[in-house]
Parts: structure tokens; C-alpha cells; sequence
């Protein structure tokens, strides 16, 4: 009995130790095969993993890929990025309306007006691009470098269409900005602002491409060009002028504006696009003045839904540029474009709005032919057009006779400032003033013309057409800078 117990025990020893060793046996062969293989785990597609499994791999991501470094753009940017300050000597009137009606208008001691905004070196010989908006008005412009030395500046040019000056200084061998290419931008990608926000020099911010094609409607002017890069960048007071570099240290904007409640940034910066800046300033340059090209048409529209069913639009993406109107004897009339066209396509580059059309447009000159494309029911079509300069001709304009050039005085359409101040909804401002007609007259910059005629001018086409192209001046009304009204009658 006992023997048999003995035997039975043994036989059961047995079976545990072959049991014991068959699961250790799994056990290996699961680990070795299964569980032990960390370089099939990284290669498996994640979007099944729970956060646990997908943290390690994640990290391991970012470490493979690195940091964007901004150091190399950032210290190439700073030694060609200056201090624009102005000055102009201004005079005022009393605002007490009492004050006015015992004692009438008094003025004010003259006292000085100053400004601070940005520039960029674009040559070892000093020329420096900054804003229109930043000189405009300036009577004296100085000029600090990041190694603290310091110029007076001249105007070589300006252009109020896009808010691009040029200053010039006598230096040389300096550090200056090499152009990028604005239409290689792409959203998300890197890019930094370098200015002198709160006259704090040599100030780098970082962010990333928001959008591009902006129009705000911040530059009021007839022949403005808006097409904004929008970055997150943060820009404030000062910053105008200023630098938008790539991760390479090229230039690929000027930075110009913020939107905002407080006037400090906000969360959204705006800079124009290199490769407007670049024509503009190498006409400026070269010629004295901005030659622009127009392609002939008036108040074209961004295409949207409303508008595809309002005029029944046969078109396979809800984008391009409506033509409202095609100016008789313009660039596109002549190219054989009609009205309720839908330009998609401009020189081969796709423009889906009006805003991305004036950017492509502002590249050229009087006399370049561009191929456009465009969408007539439903049938997209291509033909070559010969661009043209304001008077519908593909001459050059000599300084002094640009868009917007009249009896030598350059007239933009009033600011809401403006109208505010004056309470009217039409007129010119004259911005600029050089020899000719109104000089004579005594016409100053600051002035506003009301009407040519007896009659309203809001463009300074008005002017023109008025005047039968400034052969025949009878009357002329406005205020002059000081708010005081005039009026000029002539003899036929």
C-alpha cells in the first residue's frame, strides 16, 4: 500500500516538472518570437496605438528630427536691419471752438513730430528699404545702425500703391539682406521678424506662415497692391519696415502691420510679399518712378458662391477673379477678355483672388506680355496680353508723371482720417508736389482738392478727364494743410 503511494507521488512529481518545463518552453518561444522585437513595433502604423504605446514613439520622432534652428537667419538678419526715426516741424490750431468764435484761429507754437519704424539694408552702399507710412511726412530722417553709428537719410523713393520707401546713406561695406522669393513661401514654414518694436533695436521674433494673399484694405490708394503674408510672428510699434527673413536669412518680406484692439500685437502680423518690394524698389532705383502695369479692367471681383449663382458662373472650384468691367482699350480688352470672364491663371501662376491677381500683376511692366488664362461658360482659355501703363500706352513714365501724377502733383484718395476731419466723402490729397501747374498756383502738399471745374474729383483720372488732360483749368476748390478753405477762379 504504501509502495503504491510511493509511486503515484512520483508520477505525479514527474508530470508537474513536465508541465513546469513545457510552459517555461512557451514561455521563452513567445518572448523570443512575439514580444522581444522592438524594431517591428516602430515601423507599424501608430494610428491604432493607445497613448501609452504611442508616447516612446513620438519622442523618438522628435529627436530624430531635431529643432528648426533659427540661430544662422537670426544673426545674419540683425546687422541689416536699422533704426528709422523722422522728425518734421508741424503747427496747430485751437480746438476750442469758443476760444475760435472771440478770438478766432491762433497758432499754436510750432513744436516737432516723431517717428520710429524699421529699415532694411539691401546693399553694401546703403540703400535701405523701409514702409511709405514710416517717412511719409518726414522733413528729416535718421539713420541707426545695429553698431550703434549714424546717418542722415535721403528719400530716393516712394511708392504709397504698395508702402514701400527707399532711403539712401553714405556708407559703405555694409552688412546688407539678400532677396528670397516670397511665392516659394508655404504655410506652416518658418519665418522671423526683425525690427525695432518700442525702440528696442535688434529685436528677433519667431512664428510661422499663417496665410498668404491678404487684402486688409489698410493702403487707400487707387492703385494700391495688398496681397499681405500673415504670420504669427509678433510685431508692435516700431516694427514697421522691418525684416521678414527665412530660415536660410533671405529676405522675404517687409513686415508693415498688425490687426489689433490695443495697438500692440495681438496674435497676427502682415508683411509684404519680397517680390513686390523687389520690382518696386529697382524701379524706384532705376527710374525715379514706380512703373506699373495694368491690365485694363475695373472693380474686379473675388469669385464666392453667391456670386456663381447670381450670374450662373460655369466653374469647377469656387475661386478666380470676376471681370466686372474691361476698360476699353486696355491690356485685356485688346487680349480679347470680356466681362463676367473669371481670370484662374495669371502668367501660369493660379490666382483665386483679386488680391493674389494684383500681386502677380505688380511684377511687371508697361510692354510685358503675360499669358492669362480664363474661364468663359465653362471653357477654360489661354491668351497672351500686352500689358500697359495708366494712359493705356507701354511707354515709361519719367519722374513726376506716374499714376497718379497731375500738373506735377501726386493726388491719392483721402483716408478715413481725412474725411472724418473735413466731413466729406470725396477729394484729393496732395501728397507730393513737384514743378508744374498747381506749384505754381501755390499748391502745397497737405492740401486737399474738392473740385476741378466745378466739379468732384475722387481719382486723379477725375483730374484729368476734367481738364481735358490738363489743357483747360477754369476753377479749383479745397482746404489748404491748416483747414482753411479756397477757392481759385481762372479766365478761359
Amino acid at each position: 500500500m504504501n509502495q503504491n503511494k510511493k509511486i503515484m507521488k512520483g508520477k505525479y512529481l514527474l508530470g508537474a516538472l513536465s508541465m513546469a518545463a513545457i510552459g517555461a518552453f512557451i514561455a521563452l518561444f513567445v518572448y523570443t518570437r512575439l514580444i522581444d522585437k522592438p524594431s517591428e513595433r516602430v515601423g507599424k502604423d501608430t494610428a491604432s496605438l493607445n497613448i501609452v504605446q504611442a508616447q516612446p514613439i513620438l519622442t523618438s520622432l522628435q529627436q530624430q528630427d531635431g529643432q528648426v534652428d533659427l540661430t544662422f537667419a537670426a544673426e545674419l538678419a540683425v546687422h541689416s536691419v536699422v533704426s528709422v526715426r523722422t522728425s518734421t516741424m508741424v503747427s496747430g490750431q485751437y480746438d476750442n471752438p469758443i476760444m475760435e468764435f472771440f478770438y478766432g484761429r491762433s497758432q499754436r507754437q510750432p513744436r516737432e513730430m516723431k517717428g520710429l519704424g524699421s529699415g532694411v539694408i539691401i546693399s553694401e552702399d546703403g540703400y535701405i528699404i523701409t514702409n511709405n507710412h514710416v517717412v511719409e511726412d518726414a522733413e528729416k530722417i535718421n539713420i541707426k545702425l545695429n553698431d550703434n553709428r549714424e546717418f542722415e537719410a535721403r528719400v530716393i523713393g516712394r511708392d504709397p500703391s504698395t508702402d514701400i520707401a527707399v532711403l539712401k546713406i553714405k556708407a559703405d561695406n555694409l552688412s546688407y539682406m539678400k532677396y528670397g522669393d516670397s511665392d516659394q513661401l508655404r504655410l506652416g514654414e518658418w519665418v522671423l521678424a526683425v525690427g525695432n518694436p518700442f525702440n528696442l533695436t535688434s529685436t528677433v521674433t519667431a512664428g510661422i506662415v499663417s496665410a498668404k494673399g491678404r487684402n486688409l484694405g489698410l493702403i487707400d490708394n487707387n492703385y494700391k497692391i495688398e496681397s499681405f503674408i500673415q504670420t504669427d510672428a509678433a510685431l508692435n510699434p516700431g516694427n514697421s519696415g522691418g525684416a521678414l527673413v527665412n530660415t536660410k536669412g533671405l529676405l522675404v518680406g517687409i513686415t508693415s502691420a498688425i490687426i489689433t484692439p490695443s495697438q500692440a500685437f495681438a496674435g497676427y502680423s502682415f508683411a509684404i510679399p519680397v517680390n513686390i518690394v523687389r520690382k518696386v524698389v529697382e524701379d524706384l532705383k532705376q527710374y525715379g518712378e514706380v512703373q506699373r502695369a495694368f491690365i485694363g479692367i475695373s472693380n474686379p471681383a473675388d469669385v464666392n458662391s453667391e456670386l456663381i449663382d447670381k450670374e450662373n458662373l460655369k466653374l469647377d472650384a469656387v475661386k478666380g477673379v470676376y471681370l466686372s468691367k474691361v476698360n476699353e482699350g486696355g491690356a485685356a480688352a485688346d487680349a480679347g477678355l470680356k466681362e463676367k470672364d473669371v481670370i484662374v491663371k495669371f502668367n501660369g501662376v493660379n490666382v483665386g483672388t483679386v488680391a493674389e491677381m494684383q500681386e502677380q500683376v505688380g511684377k511687371y511692366r508697361p510692354g510685358d506680355k503675360v499669358d492669362i488664362t480664363y474661364v468663359r461658360n465653362g471653357k477654360e482659355n489661354t491668351v497672351s496680353a500686352v500689358l500697359k501703363n495708366y494712359d493705356n500706352t507701354t511707354k515709361f513714365v519719367a519722374p513726376g508723371e506716374g499714376a497718379g501724377v497731375v500738373f506735377g502733383a501726386r493726388l491719392e484718395s483721402l483716408n478715413s482720417e481725412d474725411k472724418g476731419m473735413y466731413r466729406i466723402d470725396y477729394g484729393l490729397k496732395v501728397t507730393e508736389l513737384n514743378d508744374g501747374r498747381f506749384k505754381d498756383l501755390g499748391i502745397k502738399k497737405g492740401y486737399i482738392i474738392l473740385t476741378i471745374n466745378g466739379k468732384k474729383v475722387k481719382a486723379a483720372s477725375d483730374v484729368k478727364e476734367f481738364t481735358n488732360n490738363g489743357q483747360n483749368l477754369t476753377s479749383l476748390e479745397g482746404y489748404q494743410s491748416n483747414g482753411t478753405y479756397f477757392s481759385y477762379s481762372f479766365r478761359r
